[in-house]
């Protein structure tokens, strides 16, 4: 039942790999793999987990030490509870598969949630005409040009918000400037590789680095200074490429029928825009001051966005509201790619409740004989395949913050923690569905799984390599 959940994962990776080729959106194949391995994992808990249901709760607490991390505590801090209940092995196994599954929808829902309310924050936006206050300042058409202005945007803009909210920013600003699918899809890809660089050295701007910084592995000033010529190398490096490669010039989408009859004045869309900048701006200070996760935030930016968007348009028809206001907007935020987000995450997270993940972070400390930089590379390769979040949770788990003791402990703002920061942030680009941002523009702009493998993944996977190199040699020889 082990290597069972593992192979239904390969096989629902695959169906998404290949969406095009069988027919069957990426959504469906993430939502049936998730729920099949949680299945997977109900029926073959008592191998998983090594015990045996005939056993007494006694002869459970027993043997403890022997199982997977997660379920020794859930057993020390439940103990009261399942003895006074009376239930046998396989209730209290039970409790404990539903205590994980409840543990990581509460992470996936936050996760979600914020990607609703910063979708439907864009596409208000959208609907108000208020990208045009970018799109109007940006005159070039060539092809090196814009790709360096927008990717510098997306790459600072991801460290100041974070690199899934600059990635549905950029999609939406993409999409106003760039007509040719192709083009679009290279400026996308390119879009998430520098949303992930940028968000990897600072404090705010990956769920990996906030894990570690808020678990008070890493600093905000030293992980800023420590790993941005890295992050900006993992950037510069495929951009330098595209440079010598991409000839001529952009097309601009041509101007829809009814375009030139805007509903909306300057000063509205001015507003709009403003605030809704401003709302995605607000997240990380909302998080600073409250320590609430960022989905608080943005509910409360779209919160106030809808106010104010009903107060200024309440004269208007009702044609004309139900083209401006979230209740209209809202239809059209992509559905689809949340639910094979929950699907994808819910995979992810059986892997991690049953120790496959821990059970690699592991193998991988022990086959790299403790090299903390070859085990930071590897992982970050794993987090565009797995979800960084789980990978980075098992390292956190495998090694303490304290003294030095090798393979053991490492104290804050040691090297193992910074460069794990940096790879576990950067890696996930080398395939689409590797990282938030990606995903989230694999939603938005339809691309497909295997022309981004063509196009971009060696590119990102060449940034990558090129600032993990950078950051060796800073280290060991500098």
């Amino acid at each position: 039942m082990y290597i069972l959940m593992i192979i239904i994962f390969v096989i629902g990776y695959l169906a998404i790999a290949l969406e095009h080729n069988i027919h069957i959106d990426k959504g469906a194949s993430a939502l049936v793999t998730g729920v099949l391995v949680w299945t997977v994992f109900v029926f073959g808990a008592e191998s998983i987990l090594g015990i045996d249901y005939s056993w007494s709760i006694t002869e459970l607490y027993g043997h403890s030490a022997d199982y997977l991390k997660g379920f020794q505590n859930f057993l020390t801090g439940h103990e009261s509870e399942i003895l006074t209940k009376g239930d046998g092995v396989q209730e209290a196994t039970s409790h404990f598969i539903g205590y994980e599954l409840s543990h990581h929808l509460v992470d996936i829902a936050e996760i979600l949630f914020f990607l609703l309310g910063a979708m439907t924050i864009v596409e208000v936006i959208d609907a108000h005409d208020g990208f045009a206050v970018i799109t109007e300042r940006i005159k070039t058409l060539n092809k090196v040009k814009l790709l360096w202005v927008l990717t510098l945007i997306t790459f600072f803009f991801s460290a100041a918000l974070d690199n899934l909210t600059t990635a549905i920013v950029m999609s939406a600003l993409l999409k106003k400037l760039i007509k040719d699918k192709d083009d679009l899809w290279l400026f996308a890809g390119m879009v998430i590789v520098s949303a992930n660089a940028g968000g990897a050295w600072s404090p705010i701007g990956d769920v990996t680095t906030i894990m570690l910084w808020i678990g008070g592995n890493i600093t905000a000033a030293h992980i800023i200074t420590g790993i941005f010529i890295p992050s900006l190398i993992a950037l510069l490096v495929p951009l330098g490429i595209l440079s010598f490669t991409l000839k001529g010039e952009i097309r601009r989408p041509d101007s829809a029928e009814g375009d030139d009859i805007r509903i909306t004045t300057d000063s509205e869309r001015n507003l709009v825009f403003t605030l809704g900048v401003g709302s995605l701006l607000f997240v990380p200070i909302y998080k600073t001051f409250t320590h609430l996760p960022p989905f608080m935030g943005v509910l409360f930016g779209l919160g106030v966005m809808w106010a104010v968007t009903e107060i200024i348009h309440r004269r208007k028809s009702m044609h004309a509201k139900s083209k401006l206001s979230v209740t209209g907007v809202i239809r059209k935020v992509d559905t689809p790619s949340v639910m094979f987000f929950l699907g994808i995450l819910l995979a992810v997270g059986a892997l991690t409740s049953a120790g496959q993940l821990l059970d690699l972070a592991s193998w991988l400390e022990v086959k790299m004989s403790g090299n903390i930089y070859a085990i930071n590379v590897i992982i970050g390769l794993l987090s565009s395949i797995v979800d960084n979040v789980p990978l980075v949770a098992g390292a956190m788990g495998m090694y303490e913050v304290g003294p030095f003791q090798p393979g053991l402990a490492y104290p804050v703002d040691h090297p193992f923690w910074e460069f794990l920061a940096y790879c576990a942030g950067t890696g996930g680009s080398a395939l689409i569905i590797g990282s938030a941002a990606g995903v989230a523009v694999m939603g938005i702009m339809k691309i497909d799984f295997m022309w981004y493998m063509k196009r971009i993944s060696l590119l990102a996977l060449s940034g990558y390599l090129a600032g993990a190199l950078y950051y060796y040699i800073e280290n060991t020889m500098l």
